[in-house]
């Protein structure tokens, strides 16, 4: 089994990880759509359901990142620094974006607790698993936003072009930071042999992935029941678009298996070309 080497950083050197603290504003034609991504309720609930757990998650991915920050140093010790403001901003965000749906009549407080659950049992571990799972997490978002972003967000088709632009830039933002936990991770562990470190990381993995996806169909499902649309062919579309057309999911499976992979890097997949196009798309290029 190649090594899983504990060095610091394998992040690109030039990596620029930058703290943009947008604020997104829907108009009122925005608010009044219950099914806000082009009248699809299947679009929609995925999205709801996601957003739904970013506010709570994000503080806790902030929290198990920063209780590691003094083992660190530079450049990881500031990369932490606006990992932590780029998460902050994103769940700032996401609660006005959860809020339209929630005037939109959807019982996004409910979604939320659920969250919270999830979140309060995974605190029950040890620090240094709560971490692990910060960076199993941090894998699905990264390899979720490389899915919308290079496809040219064509996953957004049909929503209001402000919630095109906010799910854009949070993806973007994702890639930015996405070894920043996981560079940390390295470091807490730099002591430990390549065989404990690499089970931490691939059994946090697959107990990550069962929660994510039951946390997200179960949302998907309260949503599905406010409509009035909790039924199997509600469902069967639902496969249909996370594993056909766009196909989100479909497009993430050869990525995420390479979590599991001996000696996996996030940067072994170099996203910065991608990153450069989405600013320049998104006029947030640094000037």
């Amino acid at each position: 089994m190649p090594p899983e080497t504990p060095s610091e950083a394998r992040s690109p050197s030039d990596l620029s990880i930058r703290v943009r603290n947008l604020q997104f504003r829907f108009d009122d034609a925005t608010r009044s759509q219950r099914w806000w991504h082009g009248g699809d309720p299947v679009a929609t609930a995925f999205f709801n359901a996601l957003s739904a757990t970013f506010p709570d998650g994000e503080k806790f991915f902030m929290d198990s990142v920063r209780h590691f920050r003094h083992l660190t140093h530079e450049p990881l010790r500031s990369q932490i620094k606006d990992f932590v403001g780029q998460e902050a901003v994103h769940s700032r965000e996401h609660r006005t974006f959860n809020a339209l749906a929630t005037d939109a009549g959807y019982d996004i407080a409910r979604l939320e607790a659920r969250t919270r659950k999830v979140i309060a049992f995974g605190q029950r571990n040890a620090k240094i698993r709560q971490l692990a799972a910060t960076c199993a997490l941090e894998h699905f978002t990264a390899i979720l936003a490389h899915a919308l972003l290079a496809a040219g967000s064509t996953d957004l088709t049909g929503a209001p072009e402000e919630a095109r632009r906010m799910w854009s830039w949070h993806a973007m933002e994702e890639l930015e930071h996405k070894a920043v936990a996981f560079d940390t991770m390295r470091v807490a562990t730099r002591d430990w042999s390549p065989l404990r470190r690499y089970l931490l990381r691939t059994l946090t993995m697959a107990a990550s992935t069962l929660l994510f996806f039951w946390t997200i169909g179960a949302n998907m499902a309260s949503l599905y029941r406010e409509d009035g649309l909790n039924t199997p062919r509600t469902w069967w579309r639902t496969a249909k678009y996370l594993l056909a057309e766009p196909g989100v999911l479909r497009r993430c499976f050869r990525p995420y298996l390479q979590y599991y992979r001996p000696g996996f890097h996030p940067w072994d997949h170099d996203d910065r070309a991608l990153l450069a196009q989405t600013e320049a798309r998104l006029g947030l290029a640094a000037g």
